[in-house]
């Protein structure tokens, strides 16, 4: 980290902002669109699915400001930050949402919601929403390589955090700042960010809202350094910077991670898509359940169940295993190991319909979940890569098992157009839209890039 006598006479800021000020539409490579395009669809089909849930009611009506801006499948118009507060809240409030391989950061509820509320607040256009889109996932997802599990380990989410500063870089090449602008708006969203993952103790709700606050915190960094507000062009590197506040001192960062062969070698094309309605890690032990149940496990003669996890993945999914065995909420189950397992072999699914009140209750899944237990793996490779080991052990001490060796929906195996067009009926059908309304978001959607502006979002409103 740089000291405050050897500031550095060019920041990783101003290298990143050097870089993006200067991305056009034209140039950026077909992937990264696809990838894109991908995630504004994902994200607009869970906007949508969550239109109706409870929380997503909280943030909306405590939000006071009105304008121009549309929260997806709500009447009420809201100003930018509002906007992008309440359909960042709904697209990670189920964890349905995109996620990143190298270390898991939810890119697409952080950055469409931002992206979005800008260009329909300053008119801007589908090219412009695409630049930004491209540009503030790349900066998440760079983030989340220079310091690999130590933003989990220091206690903050790293959407929150990280997600910040995508939203201002992402806003801010939208809007076109300068190569200075785009420096202060980066040093103001170290100030912006915020997020601690102390919701793990009991599923309260905290986790929810911290997509969508990122994406408020980032946009309203880049309206300021827009007017002039000065941020500090060290916020990564420096004394007192990003990593030396959100990461654990234990893992060393690796500044260069954030500029080495920007243009050239694009993370943003990488994005995974979830299969499942719950938390990255779990996705591939539910695959092996699924794969289990399918192959014809008897599970009245499942006697106890094995995973080989991750060291770095225990403080999030597997303790304290209490919990995990028998989730207090429905959203605790979500990152409950044992419960996805359980959901897995009896349902040989995880949507939206495995996380309720009711399966929690469920005495037939609270008896499974309690046979699951972990044995950590030192050859895990997590957080490069996540996989899925699940071993059952039969009342005759017979022993069957299934492996994931990668996240379905990841870059060795990603999902199909068929299946994220799925997906997202699916989401729209469960927030209540017929086919006809979804049919008209997914147009839209597929037409963002090449609209002079994005008014059309309006329509979606209610």
């Amino acid at each position: 980290m740089a000291n405050d006598a050897t500031l550095p006479e060019i920041s990783v800021s101003q290298r990143f902002a050097r870089w993006a000020r200067g991305l056009e539409a034209a140039a950026i490579p077909d992937a990264v669109r696809a990838a894109a395009a991908s995630s504004v669809l994902d994200v607009a089909g869970l906007c949508a699915s969550a239109r109706g849930l409870d929380y997503v009611a909280a943030v909306r009506d405590s939000w006071d400001a009105e304008g121009p801006c549309t929260a997806i499948g709500h009447g009420r118009a809201l100003d930018a930050a509002g906007a992008a507060f309440v359909n960042g809240t709904a697209a990670h409030g189920e964890d349905y949402d995109d996620t990143f391989e190298g270390t898991p950061v939810h890119t697409g509820a952080v950055m469409v919601p931002a992206v979005f509320a800008v260009c329909e607040r300053f008119g801007l256009s589908g090219a412009d929403a695409l630049r930004g889109l491209a540009a503030g996932t790349e900066l998440m997802c760079r983030m989340a390589l220079v310091a690999p599990t130590a933003v989990h380990r220091a206690g903050f989410h790293p959407t929150a955090v990280i997600g910040a500063m995508g939203a201002a870089a992402g806003c801010g090449v939208a809007l076109r700042l300068d190569e200075r602008q785009l420096t202060d708006a980066l040093g103001i969203a170290g100030s912006m960010a915020s997020g601690i993952i102390e919701y793990l103790a009991e599923g309260s709700w905290t986790k929810r809202i911290h997509a969508g606050w990122a994406a408020q915190g980032g946009l309203r960094a880049a309206l300021l350094a827009r007017q002039g507000f000065l941020g500090p062009r060290t916020v990564m590197e420096g004394q007192h910077g990003f990593f030396f506040a959100f990461a654990d001192h234990g893992v060393a960062p690796d500044y260069a991670r954030l500029t080495d062969g920007l243009g050239e070698t694009w993370h943003a094309a990488t994005v995974a898509f979830k299969p499942y309605a719950c938390g990255t890690m779990t996705q591939p032990f539910i695959d092996c359940a699924v794969r289990l149940a399918r192959e014809g496990l008897d599970i009245a003669r499942i006697a106890s169940i094995s995973c080989d996890v991750g060291e770095g993945t225990v403080h999030r999914l597997w303790e304290p295993l209490s919990e995990k065995r028998a989730p207090s909420t429905a959203y605790s189950a979500k990152f409950s190991v044992p419960f996805c397992v359980a959901v897995g072999l009896l349902d040989r699914a995880a949507g939206l319909g495995q996380f309720t009140d009711a399966r929690i209750a469920d005495p037939a899944v609270l008896d499974l979940a309690a046979k699951v237990s972990y044995v950590i793996d030192p050859a895990d490779e997590y957080p490069r890569n996540y996989s899925g080991h699940v071993r059952a052990t039969l009342t005759d001490g017979q022993t069957v098992e299934a492996r994931q060796p990668h996240m379905r929906g990841g870059a060795r195996e990603p999902l199909g157009l068929d299946e994220l067009e799925a997906k997202f009926r699916a989401n729209c059908a469960f927030g209540g839209w017929d086919a006809a309304r979804a049919g008209a978001l997914r147009d839209f959607c597929a037409g963002l890039f090449d609209a002079p502006e994005l008014t059309g979002l309006g329509a979606f409103r209610g």
